[in-house]
């Protein structure tokens, strides 16, 4: 009884100290401003697109690569709109600079540079993203023209639709930076998990649909939640989940006085590398399927046949997308973590782990214990994007936005997020405290003068 009147009083303390973090409100509605515009460019339809047409043959190829894909464009390339490519080539640049900075010593050592050397790789980031953009620009425009859904084709419409393409491809990449600078969140990640819960009623409506018209039982409808929900506590649970690993420092004389020795840890993440691992095998698998599919029309055999083989909940695709899952959790979480450095700041701060020698050994003992960490969160993250697609094969219906993928999106965002804004009001708080007590020994200081 005394933890729930506790948990309400601090709730309580949290709401009164959001009223009040006035930077953490201009945040928010930065944000919100950030996604509407997002949004509002998901609708505004390519120039000189029959968008008749367009809808006729998206009815035609859905369930397939076409719908993932239109799933982390927010539905945009359903409608051919402004953002069709979203974020996506952005997203396969940082694929390719991120390996590149593990085979390439000339980016590794730019990588090592700090702040500056971080500029230089967010510049290559770019002048990649704008390459690959006008590469898939190219590929849209040829495939709308092929498929005859553009009003008058030509070079001119080409031209166009490439420079569409690119300039709102990098507009998004900057609205996404900005979100990160002056909102709330993740701003790439953001984009993202918008466009995916704006598409998540028309699916739910369209499930609930397929039960009223006999397609899908009761039965079936409650299995596909069922699901969803043991997936989402499954993503909650291993993405809070930590292996603290025990500090300590030893007793220290400053001065006159001996400060005794004080036991910290260290707090190591099952998943330390997040929802990217997701996002990038999707964004690096859809490439060649996206290929597949759009020249199996008409093409030769081989290609057909490519194109079936790396249908969406095919066991090939299945394959690869575990395999690109696992492969990206290991190699994020290198990017992100290196023992030899954490050991050296230990070392420097006159930590140590009991019972593991400073430096080398320590090294050792940490990346073991990652190494462990990542093969569980790499099993838990493959785990929970292939389910759903096991799910898809064996019952050949549609599961993408109630799929493994779309939810981890979405759960590790909102965790994310919530995250950010509690670190803001715990900051407010202790910043209102510091302002406090500093009015306070100033009027002691008045009274004693």
């Amino acid at each position: 009884m005394a933890s729930i009147e506790q948990k309400m009083a601090n709730n309580m303390n949290m709401m009164g100290a959001f009223s009040k973090a006035t930077e953490l409100k201009s945040r928010i509605l930065f944000t919100l401003v950030a996604l509407i515009i997002y949004r509002v460019g998901a609708y505004i339809p390519l120039p000189g697109v029959d968008v008749e047409q367009l809808r006729s043959f998206f009815e035609q190829n859905s369930g397939g690569v076409l719908d993932m894909f239109n799933m982390f464009t927010g539905g945009a390339l359903g409608r051919m709109a402004l953002f069709t490519l979203g974020i996506m080539p952005y997203i396969t640049a940082s694929i390719v600079i991120n390996l590149m900075t593990v085979a390439s010593k000339k980016m590794e050592a730019l990588k090592k540079e700090g702040e500056q050397g971080r500029r230089v790789i967010n510049q290559y980031t770019r002048y990649l993203t704008i390459i690959i953009a006008c590469v898939h620009g190219y590929g849209v425009s040829t495939f709308l023209q092929s498929s005859g859904a553009v009003l008058n084709p030509g070079p001119v419409f080409q031209f166009v639709t490439v420079v569409t393409f690119v300039g709102s491809t990098m507009f998004l990449m900057w609205l996404g930076e900005q979100i990160t600078a002056r909102g709330i969140g993740n701003g790439i990640s953001l984009l993202i998990f918008a466009g995916i819960v704006a598409e998540l009623p028309k699916e739910l409506a369209l499930l609930f649909e397929n039960v009223r018209s006999g397609q899908s039982s009761i039965l079936f409808l409650l299995a596909i939640f069922a699901l969803a929900a043991a997936l989402i506590a499954l993503i909650v649970y291993v993405e809070r989940a930590q292996r603290r690993i025990p500090v300590q420092y030893p007793r220290r004389q400053v001065g006159n006085k001996m400060y005794e020795g004080q036991q910290s840890y260290l707090p190591l993440r099952i998943n330390m590398s997040g929802v990217i691992p997701a996002i990038f095998a999707s964004a690096l698998l859809l490439v060649p399927t996206s290929i597949a599919s759009f020249a199996a029309e008409g093409g030769p055999e081989w290609v057909q046949t490519m194109a079936i083989y790396l249908g969406h909940g095919k066991p090939l695709f299945i394959a690869l997308y575990a395999v690109l899952i696992v492969f990206f959790c290991f190699f994020y979480t290198n990017v992100q973590f290196n023992p030899d450095e954490s050991a050296e700041n230990l070392k420097k701060g006159n930590g140590y782990v009991p019972g593991i020698r400073p430096g080398k050994n320590t090294s050792e003992f940490l990346s073991f214990v990652v190494t462990r960490l990542t093969t569980i969160g790499a099993a838990y993250m493959a785990f929970v994007c292939i389910v759903p697609e096991l799910f898809t094969a064996k019952f050949d219906t549609r599961f993408i936005l109630l799929g493994g993928t779309s939810l981890l999106i979405i759960v590790s965002v909102i965790i994310d997020t919530i995250s950010q804004v509690q670190g803001h009001l715990i900051s407010h708080q202790y910043d209102g405290l510091m302002k406090k007590a500093n009015f306070n020994s100033k009027r002691r200081g008045g009274r004693m003068r």
